[in-house]
Order: structure tokens, then C-alpha cells, then sequence
């Protein structure tokens, strides 16, 4: 097994993206970005995940991210595993015009990996990167705060609902942030979670 992505320092910071097989934008749907969201803010709640800044795109989320509890492994895995059943049911139980398409994928996608059952939802990678310096803080930072710009979604990257972007910019955000960087250029001086 690759140590090139595995997360040794299991408290320490660390940017990770998760994303669907095949690239699917199954994020397009509000119901499968919401799962996320409520599951994100679960392992916030329950599980020391501390949250420093996310975006959920149409077929993958960025985060940044550490464990109180030294558990972040842990808590990755059991996230995207929750997700995966929770989302996969919605998609065979709500209205969903794409739903045959969608599960012959991730039924696809199982079937190439043995640790795989019926279907497969996320990737098994999680990209992590440990966070080592204030530099590379800041670019993932920013990474993530202009992923919906790039994408042509939004103008200013506050105004995407599903991104940290807006908590930064002083606006009502889907999560709690922990904000104890320093300021940039682009960047108000960020507050602790309230």
C-alpha cells in the first residue's frame, strides 16, 4: 500500500478531497449535498472532527481538517461509508432521473475491487495532505474557497452555499468553522468558531 497520501499525524491538520467514482456530479442534486452537510456536521458533533474550511462540488468535496480526539482516519472512513449508504438510498428512493445510470456506475466501480459489495460510491483515496506550513495552509485555503469560481458556478466565491468561503466573508455558513488563521490579501481576519 502507497504511504504517499496515508495520514500518519492522525490530530494534525490535514487537506483532504473526497470524490465520487467516475467523477459522477451527483452533488448536483440539493438532497445528496445535504447528506454531507448533515453528516459533516454529525462527525463535528460526535466524533472531534474539526472543520477549518470545505466546498462540496458536483462530484467531489475539498476539506481541510483535524481530530480532536486523534482519530481522523477514523472518522474519514466512517463519513464517507455513512454517506455513501445514505446517498446511494436516496438515489433508489427519490425521484431521480438519472438513477439507473448512476448505480450501474457505482455497481461498476464495486466489482473492480475486492473489498467492494454491491456498490461503490466514493474513491478509496482521500488525497490527505498534512498541512506544514502556513504557506500551503493558505493555498489549499484559497484552493478551496475559488474551486465554485473556477467552475464558472459563482462570481465570488461567498456567494456559493456550500463552501467555508461565506463564514470568512462574515456570512451565515452551512457549518461550524474553526477560524484561527491569519489574515491575507483576500482574506478578512478570521474569528474562532462562535
Amino acid at each position: 500500500m502507497s504511504t504517499g497520501y496515508k495520514i500518519i499525524e492522525q490530530d494534525a491538520l490535514h487537506y483532504v478531497t473526497f470524490q465520487v467514482v467516475k467523477w459522477i456530479d451527483v452533488f448536483t442534486r440539493k438532497v445528496y449535498r445535504d447528506i454531507v452537510i448533515d453528516s459533516l456536521k454529525y462527525c463535528q458533533t460526535n466524533k472531534g472532527l474539526e472543520i477549518y474550511a470545505f466546498v462540496v462540488m458536483s462530484n467531489h468535496v475539498h476539506l481541510l481538517i483535524r481530530s480532536n480526539k486523534g482519530t481522523l482516519s477514523d472518522s474519514i472512513r466512517e463519513m464517507k461509508s455513512f454517506t455513501a449508504k445514505k446517498i446511494l438510498n436516496a438515489i433508489e428512493t427519490e425521484s431521480e432521473s438519472r438513477k439507473e445510470w448512476m448505480l450501474d456506475l457505482f455497481e461498476f466501480s464495486a466489482k473492480q475491487h475486492k473489498r467492494n459489495e454491491n456498490f461503490q460510491f466514493w474513491t478509496h483515496e482521500n488525497h490527505a495532505e498534512l498541512i506544514y506550513s502556513d504557506k500551503f495552509l493558505f493555498q489549499k485555503l484559497n484552493y478551496i474557497h475559488e474551486n465554485p469560481v473556477r467552475a464558472g458556478i459563482v462570481e465570488k466565491a461567498e456567494d456559493y452555499l456550500y463552501s467555508s468561503a461565506r463564514d470568512f466573508a462574515g456570512l451565515p455558513c452551512l457549518l461550524k468553522i474553526v477560524q484561527t488563521l491569519m489574515p491575507t490579501e483576500k482574506m478578512p481576519l478570521m474569528r474562532t468558531v462562535r
